[in-house]
C-alpha cells in the first residue's frame, strides 16, 4: 500500500488500550451499523471522530456497542442484511472527509 506513509495509524494491545487513546483525546467513537436510526450521510462528522466498524455479519458485541458515542448506518435495499466492510468503510470516509474538508483539490 504505497498510500501508507500518509495516514495516521495506531494499533492498541486491546479494547481497553484504545478506550484509554480515545479518552484521552477527548473524541468520539462513531459505530457503523445496521441497528442505528440515523444515515451517515445525514449525520454531522467532526475531523476528530474516530469511525468505528464490526464484522460483516455479527457486527459489535453488545459492550463496544454500548460504549459507542454516536450510532450511524448506511440505508440499504429491504431484506438486505450488510454491505461488505470494504465498502462501508469507504462510503463512511468518504463522506466524513467531505463533510469536514479534508479532501485535498
Amino acid at each position: 500500500m504505497d498510500y501508507f506513509d500518509h495516514v495516521d495509524f495506531t494499533r492498541h494491545a486491546d479494547w481497553d488500550a484504545f478506550l484509554a487513546f480515545v479518552d484521552s483525546r477527548s473524541t468520539r467513537v462513531v459505530l457503523l451499523t445496521s441497528k442505528a436510526k440515523t444515515a451517515y450521510h445525514k449525520f454531522t462528522f467532526r475531523p476528530d471522530d474516530i469511525l468505528l466498524f464490526g464484522s460483516e455479519s455479527a457486527g459489535v458485541p453488545l459492550d463496544v456497542n454500548q460504549r459507542a458515542d454516536e450510532r450511524i448506518t448506511i440505508k440499504m435495499k429491504n431484506g438486505m442484511r450488510s454491505l461488505n466492510l470494504a465498502v462501508s468503510a469507504g462510503m463512511a470516509l468518504g463522506e466524513a472527509l467531505k463533510q469536514t474538508g479534508q479532501f485535498s483539490k
